[in-house]
């Protein structure tokens, strides 16, 4: 009987790279708010539920400038009952839904620095006061000018926020959203709703990926319509082959050509309004999610790589790593990376002034690296003509 020939297995030794690029999470939620204090009466009544149910565990009302998350209604209104608990219920409530929700209770004096200040600390892209609406006048609502001061301000890499607020019940004059409310880092909606609609916008918002349109997404809310006359001084009048028209106000609406009942938003204006600015949420959102994966994936390169060919080359395959499997998803067109110094050293002979530009670069070790993205917006109008023969 022939001799059975021993299998040889081949082994692998794994490289693993143990600083993998950070994540940065898309749909995360701070809501700041006041929490209703339940009066005597109200509190021995809940002591007498509390023991008549002895399998449940008592819950205890938040404190004020400090963080809580929130994972579902129960916890929320219970634990911040009142405008915070509401808030907070409402914007998990949304389909798709947030990936997290904090819940930050104002002290007695309602500072919103000092609440901001537990907010900075958050990992959350978006920031909601509870039942706030915007009411304009000489004076506009003190707060939400606060709330689009702190998102619009200059944020560490990679907790860049945008803010979510609603204008009062019927309310539809946009030229309220001016002077420093003006801010691609704000979010308006217009409604004709009794519920806290900046948290359930904030909330429909952040369940979506950040290049992802927000025209006619669902919102989980209850509102009478508008009529055409004021969707017209709410948007502005549209010329059939232009686009739209837009004045940094969204608006709910239950539009007949789509099937069944339902609330959605009926545009994805930020609250720009300066021709440089940033129209569109989903491209605010896009911005800031393409600059942290950058950041987070070209830092591990920081003290690594050398000034080199070989090592500039490996920067810009660094960048492509990240660009490159979000142009095949469709989420960004095309892109180009650039890196003067990678094309200085290329170049067979450099003249004086190039290699003394090179020289530079080299002593004070700083490259700079220049990345163009291009991205393709979803459609938000369509001009139909219909012929007949």
């Amino acid at each position: 009987m022939a001799a059975t020939t021993p299998v040889r297995y081949i082994r692998v030794k794994p490289l693993v790279n143990l600083f993998a690029p950070a994540v940065r999470a898309y749909g995360n939620i701070a809501i700041v708010g006041t929490v209703t204090q339940p009066s005597a009466e109200q509190s021995e009544k809940q002591q007498q539920a509390e023991q008549a149910e002895a399998s449940e565990t008592p819950q205890v009302i938040i404190e004020p400038n400090k963080a809580t998350l929130f994972t579902d209604v129960s916890q929320a209104r219970a634990e911040a009952p009142g405008n915070l608990g509401d808030a907070v219920a409402l914007a998990l409530v949304q389909e798709p839904g947030p990936s997290a929700v904090w819940g930050v209770r104002l002290d007695a004096n309602q500072d919103l620095d000092k609440a901001f200040a537990v907010v900075a600390t958050l990992d959350v892209q978006f920031v909601v006061l509870a039942n706030t609406p915007l009411t304009g006048g000489a004076t506009p609502t003190p707060a939400i000018v606060k709330l689009a001061e702190y998102v619009a301000s200059p944020a560490l890499d990679g907790m860049e926020r945008m803010g979510v607020a609603m204008l009062g019940k019927g309310d539809y004059d946009p030229t309220v959203v001016a002077g420093k409310l003006s801010t691609e880092r704000m979010i308006y909606v217009a409604h004709k709703s009794a519920e806290d609609v900046a948290a359930a916008v904030a909330g429909t918002v952040a369940g979506y990926e950040p290049h992802v349109s927000m025209l006619l997404k669902k919102v989980k809310v209850t509102s009478d319509p508008f009529t055409a006359q004021e969707l017209l001084t709410l948007n502005g009048t549209e010329t059939p082959d232009g686009g739209p028209a837009g004045k940094n106000v969204n608006w709910l609406v239950n539009p007949p050509l789509i099937p069944g009942e339902g609330i959605y938003l009926g545009e994805g204006y930020t609250g720009a309004s300066g021709p440089e600015d940033k129209k569109y949420i989903d491209i605010v959102r896009t911005v800031d999610d393409i600059t942290f994966r950058l950041k987070a994936q070209l830092i591990q390169t920081i003290g690594s790589l050398r000034i080199s060919r070989s090592g500039l080359r490996a920067l810009v395959a660094e960048t492509e790593a990240v660009l490159e499997p979000l142009r095949r998803r469709e989420v960004i067109e095309g892109y180009e990376t650039v890196v003067p110094a990678l094309v200085l050293l290329d170049k067979p002979q450099l003249s004086t002034t190039e290699q003394k530009l090179l020289d530079t670069i080299k002593r004070e070790r700083a490259v700079e690296v220049m990345v163009k993205v291009v991205y393709a917006g979803a459609i938000h109008r369509l001009n139909i003509t219909l012929r007949f023969e």
